[in-house]
């Protein structure tokens, strides 16, 4: 019997999780941060994304290095 666990599924519409990428974005109020590539678990059926916590962590350091340089816009890739 093959039996999935309930984290293998997607809570908003039951379809499967599993290993991609996604884009972040952030609106700093005078500019907005656009990070592509970032690792995440993506439903295969309706595409909602979730963000491990150390990946959030790293993605909080990348728009703080934005704010402090002011830009309007900034797109940067995840590696």
């Amino acid at each position: 019997m093959n039996r999935r666990r309930s984290g293998d599924l997607c809570p908003l519409c039951g379809g499967d999780k599993k290993p991609g990428t996604t884009t972040f974005t952030a609106d700093l109020g005078f500019g907005v941060v656009v990070v592509r590539d970032v690792p995440a678990t993506v439903c295969g059926q309706c595409g909602e994304d979730w963000i491990d916590d150390s990946i959030a962590n790293q993605l909080e350091a990348i728009v703080n290095d934005a704010r402090k340089k002011r830009l309007q816009v900034e797109v940067t890739s995840f590696s």
